[in-house]
Parts: C-alpha cells; sequence; structure tokens
C-alpha cells in the first residue's frame, strides 16, 4: 500500500497548483520583495586614500573629519546654492566595496546609490557629466569592479538618475546658452523666467531640462550608448531609481523603462514618485511607496487607529495590484527626510514601524545609519557620515533590526506573500500567505496605550483547528487557534510576529494531504 506521506504523491488541488506557480514566478523576479540598502557615498565609509585625494576638494569646497556632523550653511544666492552643500566627507565607490560583508550580513539584496555622475556638489543632483562618474568617488571602471562584487555575493546595483534637471556648470547647458545646436532646445531659456530660464522649484543651481526635444531624450534613455542603457549594459548595473519621477510624466516614464527592459530585460525602473501607487505603477516597476509610509509614522504616533490603517492597506492593495507593489520600495528615511530616530523618538514606535515595514507587501530599502540608530534632522543632517561604532551587535537599533531580517530571509511569505487583513476593532491584524499554510505569517500589532483583548478571525482554511501559532522572534509567546479563530491579549504598544507550528514527524499529522 502507497504511503500516505510520501513525496511522490501530490494531493494539491488544482487552485493550490496554480498558487504555487504564481509564488514561484514572484520569487524568480529579485525586483519582488528585495531588501535595499541606501548609500550616499560621500559619507558611507571613510576613503583609505583620502590625502592623494585632498586636491579633488579645492575651496570654496570643504573637507570634513568623519565625526563631524552636517550642519546648515548659509545661502549663496548668485549660486544658487547653499555652503553646505560644498562639504564633503570624503567617501568613494573603493570605499562602499569595502563594507559589503557588512550589507551581506544584514541580509541586504540591493545597493541603491544617491547620485555618482559628475557634479559640483556633495549631493550629485546637479549632473555636469551623465556619462562621467565624479571624479571624488572614482571611475566608471569602479562601477563596473562594485556591480561585479555585488554579483558575485547574489546582490544588485541600481543608480540615482537625475533626469529632470541639471547643474548650472553643465556644458549642456552653457551649449545651450550660447546657442549651441542641439543644446539650445534642451532647456527652457526666455526673459520670461526669472533665471532667465527655468529651474527646478526655481533653485538657480538647477536648470530644468526640456525633455520634449526628442534629441535630448535619446541622449538619455532612446540610444543603445545612451545614460540610461549604458550603465546598465556596460558597468552591469541592475536598474535605475528615478529622482523626481513624478516631474517626468507618464509618457516618458513608459519610454524611459521600455529602454531599460531593452538594455536589460528584467532591469528595474523605480521612480521617486510621493503620491498614491495605482496609476503611475502602469508606466514604472514600481514607486516609493510614500503612502505607507505616512500612515506607517501616523500610526505610530497615534494619529490613526491600527483598524484604520488595515483598512488602507487593504484598500491600496486591492487599487494598485498586489503584484506591482511588491516592487514598490516601503520607505521609512532617506536623504529628504529626518532620520527614523528622529521622526519616531522612542523604541516602541522604531519597532513597530520597522516590523511593518518588514512585513508588508513591497520591498524595504533601509537608509544607511538606521541599524545604528542614528538621528537627523532636516537637511542636511539627515545625510550625516556612518556611525560605524554603533553598527554592531549588542547595540539595540542593530540586534532588532537584524532581527527582523533574518525574519524575513527565513519566512518566504514575508517576501512574496498575498495580504490578507483580519477585521479587528482596534488591532492592525494581516497575514502573509503563499500556498503554504506552514509559510503564514501573521501580524498583530497594538500601537494603543490600553491592554487590548479580541477574537480574530484568521481567514486561513488550511490552518487545523488547534494549531499554534509561536512567535517568530526570540520569545515564548504562543497562542492556541480553535477552528480559525485566535483569541489575543495585547499590551500597549505589542507587536506579534506569528508563525504556524506545523508538526515535522513521521508520525500522525492532521497536514499530511495539505500543504
Amino acid at each position: 500500500m502507497s504511503d500516505p506521506l510520501s513525496p511522490d504523491l501530490d494531493h494539491r488541488s488544482a487552485a493550490d497548483v496554480a498558487l504555487g506557480a504564481r509564488f514561484r514566478a514572484r520569487e524568480a523576479d529579485w525586483r519582488q520583495g528585495a531588501v535595499i540598502y541606501q548609500v550616499f557615498v560621500d559619507r558611507f565609509a571613510p576613503s583609505a586614500d583620502l590625502a592623494a585625494k585632498e586636491h579633488l576638494y579645492p575651496s570654496p569646497k570643504r573637507l570634513r573629519s568623519w565625526d563631524e556632523r552636517p550642519q546648515v550653511g548659509q545661502e549663496v544666492p548668485e549660486a544658487g546654492l547653499w555652503t553646505h552643500e560644498l562639504d564633503f566627507w570624503g567617501g568613494d565607490l573603493a570605499s562602499v566595496r569595502t563594507r559589503l560583508d557588512h550589507l551581506e550580513a544584514l541580509g541586504v539584496e540591493v545597493l541603491y546609490l544617491n547620485p555618482i555622475h559628475v557634479a559640483y556638489t556633495n549631493h550629485k543632483y546637479d549632473a555636469e557629466d551623465y556619462f562621467g562618474v565624479s571624479p571624488e568617488y572614482g571611475t566608471r571602471a569602479d562601477v563596473a569592479a562594485l556591480a561585479d562584487d555585488l554579483h558575485a555575493r547574489g546582490m544588485k546595483l541600481v543608480l540615482d538618475g537625475v533626469f529632470n534637471h541639471v547643474g548650472r556648470r553643465a556644458p549642456w547647458f552653457e551649449q545651450a546658452r550660447a546657442g549651441a545646436s542641439p543644446a539650445q532646445d534642451w532647456f527652457y531659456l526666455g526673459e520670461e523666467f526669472a533665471h532667465g530660464y527655468r529651474a527646478w522649484y526655481d533653485v538657480g543651481n538647477l536648470p530644468e531640462l526640456r525633455l520634449e526635444a526628442p534629441s535630448l531624450r535619446a541622449r538619455l534613455w532612446g540610444d543603445a550608448d545612451s545614460v540610461v542603457q549604458g550603465y546598465l549594459r556596460e558597468e552591469g548595473v541592475d536598474g535605475w531609481r528615478l529622482d523626481v519621477a513624478f516631474d517626468l510624466g507618464f509618457r516618458y516614464l513608459s519610454e524611459l523603462r521600455a529602454a531599460a527592459h531593452l538594455a536589460k530585460p528584467g532591469s528595474l525602473v523605480v521612480g521617486e514618485v510621493w503620491n498614491y501607487p495605482p496609476e503611475w505603477l502602469a508606466h514604472l516597476d514600481g514607486i516609493f511607496n510614500m503612502t505607507i509610509r505616512e500612515l506607517t509614522l501616523a500610526l505610530a504616533r497615534g494619529q490613526v487607529s491600527g483598524a484604520h490603517f488595515g483598512r488602507a492597506t487593504e484598500t491600496l492593495v486591492a487599487d494598485a495590484g498586489l503584484e506591482r507593489l511588491l516592487k514598490c520600495w516601503l520607505i521609512l528615511d532617506n536623504h529628504d527626510t529626518p532620520r527614523l530616530a528622529t521622526e519616531l523618538p522612542e523604541a516602541w514606535q522604531r519597532e513597530l514601524a520597522q516590523v511593518l515595514q518588514l512585513t508588508l507587501p513591497g520591498a524595504p530599502q533601509l537608509y544607511y545609519g538606521v541599524e545604528a540608530g542614528m538621528e537627523g534632522g532636516p537637511d542636511p543632517e539627515m545625510r550625516g557620515p556612518m556611525d560605524w561604532e554603533r553598527a554592531v551587535p549588542g547595540e539595540p537599533e542593530f540586534d532588532r533590526l537584524r532581527e527582523l531580517l533574518a525574519i524575513r530571509r527565513e519566512r518566504r511569505a514575508l517576501r512574496i506573500g498575498d495580504f490578507v487583513r483580519l477585521d479587528s476593532e482596534s488591532l492592525l491584524a494581516f497575514a502573509r500567505k503563499t500556498d503554504r499554510v506552514s509559510e503564514s505569517v501573521f501580524v498583530i500589532a497594538n500601537p494603543s496605550a490600553e491592554t487590548v483583548r479580541e477574537t480574530l478571525v484568521l481567514r486561513d482554511s488550511k490552518l487545523m483547528s488547534h494549531a499554534r501559532l509561536r512567535e517568530l522572534r526570540a520569545r515564548e509567546r504562543v497562542i492556541e487557534t480553535t477552528c480559525g479563530l485566535a483569541r489575543v491579549e495585547l499590551a500597549p504598544r505589542e507587536v506579534l510576529l506569528l508563525g504556524v507550528e506545523v508538526p515535522s514527524t513521521h508520525e500522525y499529522s492532521p497536514y499530511k494531504r495539505i500543504q
């Protein structure tokens, strides 16, 4: 007689077979649910050869010591910038390569770099030459070497594309003002503009590009040797993050994405969009899910209830589609926002926010230094040099993030699983599910200052009655279930991450014919 537990027997339903194929397809796409780590190259790791680079920071640029913190400088109206935009700490692409062990140990899958192109300022959002790398950072050969190192570790590299504007010192802009062709058609020039040209947010140092010019779009992304396609083809980078993507508009975003996919099928084009996601996702692989960021901060501050957060997220998943949301970046902080430890000063708030960042559908983006609990307010304070002394085991912020990242690695559902909201009066409760009951993860959070007791319907038909849910973190919490229900009691500010205990024995199991 055949053994009903034999792996040769397939007891799956037709629905499960289809589900399994869907989840395998998601898993095969590195862009879905990947863990992103953002690096501001100048501030991430000290250069090993700083003395030899000092000539690259001529006055009025200033080279700071690693223990100094960025501070607001003085505005220089005639230059269209601030003095703190000329403060440098000396990091480069070579020094980033020395810290890849740290990223791999955390569980990072994608390294995203702030702009690296030739530019005058430290932030490099004022590109002078897209085809070259700023000499403070290295060369295009250094980009290729970094990409090779990452690929050898199974990781990817994403660059920052700033294609809405350039810097005032860009040769293209100087040629345009001199009437040279074709650059004269690449900018908005005229006396009707305060600066004599249209500038991004009226910042004099950032003249806007006139993307309506076909010859300009060809050089940026249309040609095989364009900026977008060139780095994908030649240096082996894996994708682009588009600065102020909302300014490029739907048509040009679609055009750029198609060009990137032509150069490297399966590459990523993700846009900085601070809007409600759905319509943008028809034109990009993913966007910044700033809607979830704002909801998360509001939840941690007591401005929305857990139940409302759950309903709003369910609506977003329905509106945008889960497949698309899985490629969207889940951001809590970055180079444009105060740091997480500044936004949410209480440890329980940060725990709640990071649990959601690492369990909701999407690709969590970690801003360098978050694992060290770095603080920093508005620009330029949030762009401080990396605090390596606190990015080590034994530090509370590091240990919490490392534990959550390890759980995410171990639980397939947290990367590619469906999102299922669990109905609750006041708690935030949801599940991430695949076709396998053993992979289900239940997230239950009580953001309030009161103890909450509720009975939750777990919405998982494969979960056997009397199944046990066990806390996935280093805790002893176990919750018994009955007929698909869980009676829970959560202390104030408590967050639970629960996995299903499926007996792993050759003796009797109610899961013997259920995957």
